[in-house]
């Protein structure tokens, strides 16, 4: 009976570690999320203020970009908790999420918010490009090429990472 009691006290011990480990990672991933989030709505701001007439396109890959990022943020919380096999915690928390275009497909099956996350992201991936694409990657290599053009938004950046590497879960 007392084997009984310890086993079962271990295992739950376990389960409370493993549940907040689970929370600390997603906290963690969530932090990489958001800072990519705002990398990317500074680029998008300083791009389109540079040239007004890229704003439409800027706000067009801004709003891909939140539906990719948003589908990996549910999605490492959801495998975090289900299948933890598929996040390599291991490694640096941009590469914790591999998702290739067959796994964002089964997933868009599901009828959650995660199936519907994914199915956003699919169609993104699916449609035309924006005719002014080309002119938005181009704005972007400008951009990216002048460092004083994009020090702020870099600087917060890195700094968000910085504190996310600093994040140590079990």
């Amino acid at each position: 009976m007392k084997r009984m009691i310890v086993a079962l006290m271990l295992s739950a011990t376990s389960t409370f570690a493993l549940a907040d480990d689970n929370t600390c990672l997603s906290k963690k991933y969530d932090a990489y999320i958001d800072a990519s989030l705002h990398w990317y709505e500074d680029l998008t701001a300083l791009t389109a203020e540079q040239d007004p007439n890229l704003t439409e396109v800027s706000q067009w890959f801004l709003n891909g970009r939140k539906n990719h990022f948003e589908l990996n943020r549910a999605a490492v919380h959801y495998y975090l908790e289900n299948d933890p096999s598929k996040v390599a915690t291991a490694q640096a928390v941009e590469g914790w999420l591999k998702l290739e275009q067959k796994d964002i497909k089964v997933l868009a099956s599901r009828s959650d918010e995660l199936g519907h996350l994914a199915r956003t992201t699919f169609n993104d991936r699916q449609s035309k490009r924006h005719h002014q694409n080309y002119e938005l990657r181009s704005a972007f290599a400008d951009l990216l090429s002048h460092p004083t053009k994009i020090d702020t938004a870099l600087k917060r950046y890195n700094s968000a990472i910085s504190k996310l590497e600093e994040i140590k879960c079990q």
